[in-house]
């Protein structure tokens, strides 16, 4: 698969505040917009955005609907979808896209999570540059973790599905509206490095590739125990919270109940919960999503 007609990464969007409460994007886009010439490469155009301008005012995560899931193609072309984010996320892909300037090559989403995800990248799309890129990022930061979805190989209506390549970068935990400096110091130093890959890309100085990815492939979500009404009769297990990326085991704690019962994981495979107890995804009806522990090559 062809990388680009030109064989490089001329432009870059680097994206906060696709949630309005998540801070460490938003600031971290602010500070580039106040110090362009940190994001720029001689051969690379970075873009800073900040995609949610109400819901960042009012510090909620969207307004009418999240925004990153108003980019599918139906919805960007659907004129009866009129609420502030799909109107955002209208505007968004044609700045992102326009015939009228350059055409971003790259998308960089930054958010922020409750759950204990540490640096994760969660790769965009099939395109092998985004696996290249994510496995150069983990062999330069062993901390950092990557992950692909549930919607792998299918339409996407995240904002960074707007371009072949890209990927969100989660970093937590941390509450939602508030900083944390060593998370906010780390992320951009994970942005700048990604900057001076691309610069290298495109200059033929290809940088050094690990042989194999260590990929967290998402397969199913799990939702909290509820009754017929949808109330809430469990909660996250106290040995399960901010066990993100550890092994969950048949018989490990999952839950527990409000009257003091354990729910334990009956799966026969071993998984790898991640997201777990993230606060945004109660009303999405998600306790954690599970994921199995992969090694791919990369070509």
């Amino acid at each position: 698969m062809p990388l680009l007609p030109s064989d490089s990464v001329k432009q870059v969007a680097i994206v906060g505040g696709t949630h309005g409460n998540e801070w460490t994007g938003i600031y971290l886009v602010k500070k580039f917009e106040q110090f362009p010439h940190l994001i720029q490469r001689s051969t690379v155009n970075s873009l800073p955005l900040l995609a949610n301008p109400r819901a960042i005012l009012m510090n909620r995560r969207y307004i009418d609907r999240d925004l990153n899931r108003c980019f599918a193609a139906e919805d960007l072309t659907n004129p009866d979808l009129t609420g502030y984010e799909n109107q955002r996320a209208k505007a968004i892909s044609t700045q992102l896209l326009s015939e009228q300037s350059p055409p971003i090559d790259l998308i960089i989403d930054l958010h922020s999570t409750t759950a204990n995800m540490g640096l994760s990248i969660l790769v965009s799309g099939e395109h092998p540059f985004n696996l290249k890129l994510s496995a150069y990022l983990s062999q330069m930061y062993p901390a950092v973790r990557v992950c692909r979805g549930i919607q792998w190989g299918e339409v996407s209506p995240t904002l960074r599905s707007l371009v072949p390549l890209g990927f969100a970068i989660e970093v937590g935990a941390i509450a939602q509206g508030m900083l944390d400096a060593a998370l906010f110091q780390q992320t951009e130093q994970l942005i700048y490095t990604i900057l001076d890959y691309l610069e290298a890309w495109n200059q033929n100085a290809r940088p050094t590739i690990p042989e194999q990815l260590t990929l967290f492939q998402a397969i199913t979500a799990v939702d909290y125990p509820r009754d017929a009404t949808g109330e809430l009769q469990a909660m996250i297990h106290p040995d399960l919270q901010f066990q993100d990326y550890q092994p969950l085991r048949l018989g490990d704690p999952m839950f527990l109940t409000f009257s003091g019962e354990t729910i334990t994981y009956n799966g026969s495979a071993t998984v790898f919960p991640i997201f777990i107890n993230e606060a945004a995804y109660y009303e999405k009806g998600i306790a954690m999503i599970l994921t199995e522990k992969q090694q791919i090559p990369i070509d």
